[in-house]
């Protein structure tokens, strides 16, 4: 199924039959990646009044309670809420799903502290002059095992807050990573590059979205995508979400 889109007088070609999903699905258990200390998610069959949600255990269908952290847990997206003193809903961010995307891939640098930081001049250069919907930050080297691992106390690569004012200045309303935080994870609560990306406090709301924990293949180039941010309906500050990207063509 292809389609054409026009998009800030620009056409372009997609095949909408070749999606690509860049989330991680939320497994029970251990299989799956998490931060910031996060239990593992858990799915338990109800038992109530001799019924059992569980056709392995004898009962007529499967009916789990379901656990999880949004923001520990898997791919998830988030709002200016996650750090507002007034409570907002990733649900008020999106009045359309589907923007013009481009993924880049950057190598954090080691600063001074031993940290791996993307900085502004990279996430410059690989811009350029055009503008964007969407932003799909790649980190390098993209190694299979991160699809795996419990990032707590790793001190993983994150954003500075120069680059992150670059970004806003560059128009970015939806930016997707594929860390488990724009910050430090250790940080004394200081989050200067979501305060930067959301101008927080000065403005106190704002429909920009943080997308983390995404995982784009290396089988896929950079380059301008369509994005179709799906997020599970959950009227909280962040919820598990499932960004799903296809190929543009300029025509």
């Amino acid at each position: 199924m292809k389609a054409y889109i026009e998009h800030e007088d620009r056409k372009y070609q997609v095949d909408l039959s070749r999606p690509i999903d860049i989330s991680y699905p939320l497994v029970p258990g251990n299989d799956l990646p998490k931060c910031f200390w996060a239990p593992n998610v858990e799915a338990e069959p109800v038992r109530a009044h001799g019924f059992v949600g569980s056709t392995v255990e004898g009962g007529v269908v499967n009916f789990y309670d379901v656990k999880l952290n949004p923001h520990g847990n898997g791919t998830h997206t988030e709002c200016v809420g996650h750090i507002a003193k007034v409570q907002h809903s990733v649900q008020e961010s999106f009045d359309k799903f589907h923007f013009i995307a481009k993924l880049i891939s950057v190598t954090p640098r080691k600063v001074d502290n031993g940290d791996l930081v993307i900085q502004a001049d990279q996430i410059s250069e690989l811009l350029g002059d055009e503008s964007y919907d969407a932003l799909i930050i790649r980190t390098l080297p993209n190694a299979i095992e991160s699809k795996k691992i419990d990032y707590s106390e790793t001190n993983p690569p994150y954003m500075d807050s120069a680059c992150m004012s670059l970004i806003v200045a560059k128009g970015i309303q939806h930016l997707l990573i594929d860390l488990p935080s724009v910050d430090r994870e250790s940080d004394e609560g200081k989050l200067a590059a979501h305060h930067a990306y959301w101008n927080y406090p000065k403005i106190e709301h704002d429909k920009k979205t943080i997308t983390e924990l995404v995982y784009i293949d290396n089988m896929y180039v950079d380059g301008l995508y369509l994005l179709e941010m799906q997020v599970a309906p959950l009227v909280m500050d962040a919820s598990p979400s499932r960004p799903v990207i296809y190929h543009l063509q300029i025509v």
